[in-house]
């Protein structure tokens, strides 16, 4: 559905505590995967549902981040939106540490280029 977060991830530094913290709390059993660069994704679900990813915040991309959700929200023409963040008072924020640029408003709103995707999104970056 356009317009809503349809995704969540967890970046953090210490999955294996995040992942026995959320699953006592929450209820959610994980399933791992690889990243192409060779780390760990996890996707939490509850029951069948895969509703949160958990990523291994660990390694020189990172550094400069604190741990934090990152959340994703589905939109029906991202270049639309995209035109429309810049019209409102969005910046183009520079390509960081994983090669994506994309547009920051005052908020922490931003749209990533190169991000593959089913649908555009835009992504909020994470904060404190």
């Amino acid at each position: 559905m356009h317009n809503t977060f349809v995704w969540n991830e967890l970046m953090t530094r210490d999955p294996a505590a995040v992942t026995a913290f959320y699953g006592a709390l929450l209820g959610w059993t994980y399933d791992t995967m690889a990243t192409e660069s060779g780390a760990d994704y996890w996707v939490a679900r509850l029951g069948d549902r895969p509703v949160a990813g958990i990523m291994d915040m660990n390694g020189p991309d990172f550094t400069h981040l604190p741990p934090h959700w990152f959340s994703y929200i589905e939109v029906d023409d991202v270049n639309a939106r995209v035109a429309k963040a810049e019209t409102a008072g969005a910046n183009r924020h520079p390509r960081g540490p994983n090669r994506r640029g994309g547009w920051l408003d005052d908020l922490g709103a931003a749209k990533l280029s190169g991000h593959a995707a089913p649908s555009p999104l835009l992504l909020p970056l994470g904060g404190d």
